[in-house]
């Protein structure tokens, strides 16, 4: 009856082959409905273009077609409403939407199945669903670039620190280091695009691994399902899995840079630096300590990397070993894929929310450009200007650093013009406002450098691309 739910005895589509069943509990172990119900409405569209092709074709009966595909409508209408629950104790979901049909439509609802495998039908609902969930993704990482810009932009003057190996290295500003991350983001927005693009054809119509003999039309079916076309070779279609792993290692990557800048926002965050604050609420405390204020958000952030890198392996150890056909090992694709998806989209706005309402300490980033002789690829370049090579020049900056350690001295600029001079006599008295950091910045003005009308380029740029 429209409405009700199947029982748990849902029709098994491979039972007249075999005498004897699976016990329930091998049932159950090799069951997908746990993973593959969120395809059900993927499910259902698919089936619906496909019983409007068998008609179109003459395959099947005009108005048995049309009945079908009525009835898909009105089985996602039920199931839309609550009216209809997917039933767990089914096979997958093709199963469960098949038995649906036929439990309503009778001997009409078997002819669905004409022409088409759970193999390609399970590739076309995965990449329907994909065309559907990978712009979610997308949409998040737009909305994170976005803000991140927005922080840059603000701090494009804001000097501080830039480092390597962890240790002080060159004078940056705040908003080269932000933009630094969104450039890695856009990268990852790239790969997602382009996967996208890669896995827009249909395997509908591809059958088991050899099409069919039924006069199937699988452009129809794309087109009706918005896909740019058909598969191109029918073993391939119900083989391939490459999107997924695209898919994968896109969210693995992205899940790594994220990883990356909450490395930063925790190193920042503690009492050592003190470079950022982050909002109360985007923090926890203690059970015991009552004074911490702990940036557990970030490093739950940089925790999950692990689940997306953990995914990846999964699906190219599943791959690895496989004939090129369908083999029921596929089944596991889903769940390490849609695991992956769901925790890029959660991360991209745990990230953006906790570093939306941070705020940035700017007076103890900049003092932290005294000390570790930042300016001293700075006093090369100076010499460089002047004539020196560079290598010799580098040479005369590191004596005059190890002069300074020597004297006790944190910064180049503590040395007097006669000290300096009796390293180099190209040295002059305009070396002092040279080795400042604001002149460091400014005079690192050519493409990518940190300085501020710089940074502001390559955020237009950016803020471009991601508007395209």
């Amino acid at each position: 009856m429209p409405g009700s739910t199947p029982s748990k005895g849902t029709a098994i589509l491979w039972s007249g082959r075999l005498e004897e069943k699976p016990a329930p509990q091998a049932f159950a172990f090799q069951s997908s409905i746990m993973v593959d119900k969120r395809l059900v409405f993927e499910d259902i569209q698919g089936s619906r273009a496909h019983a409007v092709m068998l008609g179109k074709q003459g395959i099947i009966p005009q108005d048995t077609a049309a009945a079908l595909d009525a009835e898909l409508a009105r089985i996602a209408q039920d199931l839309e409403s609550g009216s209809l629950l997917v039933d767990l104790g089914a096979e997958d979901i093709h199963s469960f939407i098949e038995g649906v049909l036929t439990s309503r439509l009778g001997d009409a609802g078997r002819m669905v199945h004409a022409g088409r495998s759970r193999n390609d039908q399970v590739a076309t609902d995965l990449r329907l669903y994909l065309k559907h969930r990978v712009p979610d993704v997308c949409g998040e990482l737009r909305e994170t670039i976005q803000a991140l810009l927005d922080h840059a932009e603000t701090y494009a003057d804001a000097l501080m620190p830039g480092y390597t190996h962890l240790q002080r290295a060159q004078p940056i500003t705040l908003g080269h280091h932000l933009v630094a991350w969104c450039t890695g983001l856009v990268r990852d927005l790239g790969r997602f695009t382009d996967a996208l693009a890669r896995l827009d054809t249909c395997p509908l119509g591809a059958g088991a691994l050899a099409g069919s003999g039924l006069p199937l039309d699988r452009e129809a079916t794309a087109q009706a399902l918005g896909f740019s076309g058909p598969t191109l070779n029918s073993m391939d279609s119900v083989a391939d899995r490459d999107f997924a792993l695209e898919l994968a290692g896109a969210a693995a990557i992205t899940m790594t840079h994220l990883s990356r800048f909450c490395e930063d926002i925790v190193i920042w965050a503690s009492e050592e630096f003190k470079f950022i604050t982050l909002a109360e609420s985007w923090s926890t405390g203690s059970s015991i300590m009552p004074q911490k204020q702990n940036p557990d958000f970030a490093e739950l952030i940089r925790g999950k990397a692990g689940r997306t890198a953990g995914n990846l392996v999964c699906l190219l150890t599943l791959l690895k070993g496989l004939p090129y056909a369908y083999d029921k090992d596929l089944q596991e694709d889903k769940e390490a894929l849609f695991d992956s998806l769901d925790t890029v989209c959660t991360c991209l706005s745990m990230f953006r929310g906790m570093l939306c309402t941070a705020s940035f300490n700017q007076e103890r980033m900049e003092g932290a450009l005294i000390g570790g002789f930042l300016e001293a690829t700075d006093a090369a370049e100076y010499l460089v200007r002047k004539g020196l090579p560079f290598r010799s020049a580098h040479e005369v900056a590191a004596l005059v650093v190890r002069d300074c350690i020597a004297h006790g001295q944190r910064s180049i600029t503590d040395r007097t013009l006669e000290e300096l001079k009796k390293r180099s006599l190209l040295f002059e008295a305009d070396i002092y406002h040279a080795l400042s950091p604001g002149a460091c910045v400014k005079a690192r003005n050519g493409a990518g450098g940190p300085a501020p009308e710089e940074v502001r380029r390559q955020i237009g740029v950016l803020r471009a691309h991601i508007h395209r």
